[in-house]
């Protein structure tokens, strides 16, 4: 029997199982919230059903391993499933023709709200978890053991409930007898039918201690046929008998085994949020960019320019320079404004789909939003055209010395004429020095010149700076903060996605429990006879 260490394991991999698809729900149910409306309707509302269905299975508990018993009527299945439980539980014999109502046995005690679910009453369970169980019951720990009204049954509802059942279990285990097993009702109805998925359907051919020990290989290979005959190919048939015991131990490895597995609700689960992750990372491609720097500086320029930075910039350099005139900004051109708001939702939005485009073109502001702000920002930008602080000392230096250089003038004239006696040295002297006042007078006008003309090219680079700062604070305030914010929900939404993808093993593997080794591995397995032990019958 198994050990407690692997029982220990077993419980501690269906817990892992549940905390993942918890995990994995919630991160898809994050994504949804963030990505809200810009997702496309189908998807939004597959990832939506997603994780309503899948947190639904999730409350009924997905650790569970639901396994059902079902068959005719006389099958002995009720039988059966007292042996299996140990229990006295299921009504057999002579006190009822045939199973009514849904049986169930439970080797867990959180089953309640599962066994709500599949409409078993209160007074039809039981449970088998505690320390009174012991130790060869914590194999089957987290199973769900049906037993199911018989699907051949004329009472009506019978059949509804085996079909309403049939679809949620993890192993379908259909109880034949030696008299019965090429029911027509059997394996058209169900088997042939559909009603059973390959692999994960056993079938018990119970009553065995009334076939003489010649006739039971010749029997189970039989039974092996008409299960390929319907399609499933080779489906284990483990051969008991309820009355005595025999083939019980053999059918109950099987149970073990199938509980070690993820249930088929936990693989359905999975494979559940798996494609709607997938859906949803198709809806957020991994091309979008993640940042808007590269936009922001090709049209900051553009802006500007439609601004008119550049003319007024340069109308203040010539106001410093000349000392007269005051410009101002214009009001954007509208056109320019809208066609660079154009290009930013092309460039930044190139890569997204419909949706999200919708919503960039939603959240950023309006092109009248831009250009109000545009304008309300280059308001605020200095144009300063006065004149550098030594333009007056300097103006006073110059008129100074053309002053000196006149009256130096003149007198050399006078001197030169005579009319003033002061020789020929001293005419000379006059002269030069006339020449020198009037060279440091065009010495300071050049000077001054120069020094408004480089107070001019500094005044224009910072009115271009301001401006190209003004304009740039207005598009990332206007369009960056809103675009990247919707790139980062985005990202979110992708991050989360992929998060919500099942790494683990493929579902169809996971929710498969048929065993591979023991009794029930396939048409290959040799029935014991009765009588001998189950030690024996295996070696």
């Amino acid at each position: 029997m198994t050990s407690v260490t692997g029982n220990t394991v077993r419980a501690t991999g269906r817990a892992d199982h549940d905390a993942a698809l918890r995990a994995r729900t919630e991160d898809l149910g994050r994504a949804l919230q963030v990505a809200g409306s810009r997702l496309d309707d189908a998807v939004f509302g597959r990832v939506a059903g997603a994780v309503a269905g899948v947190r639904e299975r999730i409350a009924l508990g997905v650790g569970h391993t639901v396994v059902a018993l079902a068959g005719g009527t006389g099958s002995g299945k009720s039988s059966l499933f007292n042996r299996v439980s140990r229990l006295s539980f299921a009504d057999v014999g002579v006190r009822r023709p045939t199973t009514a109502k849904v049986s169930a046995c439970s080797w867990s005690d959180d089953a309640a709200a599962l066994l709500d679910w599949l409409g078993v009453e209160r007074e039809r369970r039981i449970m088998r978890a505690g320390e009174l169980d012991g130790a060869d019951e914590e194999g089957l720990g987290g199973l769900v053991l049906l037993d199911l009204p018989d699907h051949d049954s004329v009472a009506p509802g019978h059949r509804d409930i085996v079909d309403r059942v049939l679809p949620l279990v993890d192993l379908l285990v259909w109880v034949v007898d030696p008299q019965k097993y090429a029911d027509d009702a059997l394996h058209s109805g169900y088997l042939r039918g559909g009603g059973a998925r390959p692999g994960s359907i056993v079938v018990v051919l119970n009553q065995m201690d009334t076939v003489p020990p010649g006739q039971q290989d010749t029997l189970i290979r039989d039974v092996a046929r008409l299960m390929r005959d319907d399609g499933l190919g080779d489906v284990p048939v483990v051969p008991v008998s309820a009355k005595t015991g025999y083939g019980v131990p053999e059918l109950r490895d099987l149970l073990e085994e199938a509980v070690a597995r993820r249930s088929v609700a936990a693989g359905r689960a999975a494979a559940e949020l798996d494609g709607a992750a997938a859906a949803l990372l198709e809806e957020t491609p991994a091309e979008v960019p993640w940042h808007t720097t590269a936009v922001l500086a090709a049209e900051t320029e553009a802006l500007a320019e439609a601004a008119g930075l550049g003319p007024v910039a340069a109308q203040v350099a010539a106001s410093v320079q000349n000392g007269y005139g005051r410009p101002e900004f214009p009001a954007p051109d509208p056109d320019a404004v809208s066609l660079s708001r154009a290009r930013w939702l092309t460039t930044a939005g190139e890569a997204l789909r419909p949706g999200w485009q919708r919503s960039l073109a939603e959240t950023v502001a309006s092109a009248d939003q831009v250009a109000s702000a545009l304008g309300a920002a280059l308001q605020g930008v200095t144009l300063d055209v006065r004149g550098p602080a030594s333009a007056k000392p300097l103006r006073r230096v110059a008129l100074a010395f053309v002053v000196l250089a006149v009256v130096l003038g003149l007198a050399t004239v006078l001197a030169s004429m005579r009319v003033l006696r002061l020789g020929d040295p001293g005419t000379t002297v006059l002269g030069v020095a006339g020449v020198v006042a009037a060279l440091a007078a065009l010495g300071v006008f050049f000077a001054s010149t120069r020094i408004r003309r480089t107070l001019a090219r500094r005044r224009e680079q910072a009115v271009l700076a301001a401006g190209r700062a003004a304009v740039e604070r207005v598009l990332e305030q206007t369009l960056g903060v809103p675009t990247q914010a919707l790139l980062d929900d985005h990202r979110k939404v992708r991050e989360l996605a992929q998060s919500a993808r099942d790494e683990g093993p493929s579902v169809s593997d996971q929710a498969d429990p048929t065993p591979t080794t023991g009794p029930g591995s396939g048409s290959a397995y040799t029935a014991p006879v009765p009588g001998r032990s189950v030690a024996a019958a295996r070696a």
